[in-house]
C-alpha cells in the first residue's frame, strides 16, 4: 500500500518495483504482476499503476510486449540512472529566477500602492 506522504503514489510504486529489480526479487526476464494485481497490492487505480510502469519503461528498466505483459529487461544494470544532479541544478536555477521575479513584482506593487494610496498631507 502506498503511504500518504505527499510523494505521488506512482513514484512510490516505481521505487518499490525498482528496488525489487535491483535486489533480484524480480529477475531479468521476469514478468511484472498484472496491472490489476499491482493495483490491488498498492490499493491504487489502474491509471496510477500504468503511470508507474511508464516511468520504468522510460528508464529502460522494463519492456512491454503487446498482449503478453511487462517484463524486466534482460540487462537492467545497463539502464541509465536518472541524472538527478543536473535536474536538481536546473530546478534550483528556475526557483531562483521565480524568487527574483516575485521580489521585483513585490517592489512594483509596493510602488504602485504608494502612488495610489498616498497619505494625505
Amino acid at each position: 500500500m502506498v503511504e500518504k506522504s505527499g510523494r505521488p503514489a506512482y513514484l512510490q510504486i516505481v521505487d518499490e518495483l525498482r528496488g525489487q529489480i535491483r535486489t533480484g526479487a524480480l529477475a531479468p526476464g521476469a514478468a511484472l504482476p498484472s496491472i490489476a494485481q499491482l493495483g490491488e497490492r498498492f490499493d491504487v487505480s489502474a491509471s496510477v499503476v500504468k503511470a508507474a510502469i511508464s516511468v520504468l519503461r522510460t528508464e529502460g528498466v522494463v519492456i512491454g510486449q503487446q498482449g503478453k505483459g511487462v517484463f524486466v529487461r534482460e540487462s537492467p544494470a545497463d539502464a541509465p540512472e536518472p541524472e538527478t544532479s543536473s535536474i536538481n541544478a536546473e530546478v534550483l536555477d528556475q526557483l531562483a529566477q521565480v524568487r527574483h521575479s516575485l521580489k521585483e513584482l513585490g517592489d512594483r506593487l509596493a510602488a504602485l500602492e504608494a502612488a495610489v494610496f498616498e497619505e494625505p498631507k
